[in-house]
């Protein structure tokens, strides 16, 4: 299994373990890799992934996991994350095009 996040792409990195006498070695970073299960409402089920821990303050701060998906790129995002990206849109557009105005809902 690769250590790539699904939502953001984000992978190890390279970099210098530096040290007291500053003798530079190589060293990788990895992500802070976490299971997590999101809530879709357009779905209506749960969804597991492997994702960073600062993709879920993003989907937190987006509104949530279809909120997050709808307005990322496809580039941006891992085989699994597009198809459920496409998924949402396919579901989203009929719950939003059938909206009852106030106007045209009959009085109880």
């Amino acid at each position: 299994m690769s250590r790539r996040c699904e939502l953001t792409l984000k992978g190890p990195q390279v970099g210098h373990k530096v040290s007291h006498s500053n003798h530079k070695t190589k060293r990788r970073f990895l992500p802070n890799l976490v299971n997590v299960t999101f809530l879709s409402d357009a779905l209506g089920r749960g969804v597991r992934m492997r994702v960073c821990t600062n993709a879920v303050k993003s989907v937190d701060h987006r509104g949530g996991f279809d909120a997050y998906l709808i307005k990322a790129k496809e580039s941006e995002l891992s085989q699994k994350a597009v198809l459920l990206k496409r998924a949402i849109e396919k579901k989203t557009p009929a719950a939003e095009a059938a909206p009852v105005s106030v106007a045209e809902a009959p009085a109880a």
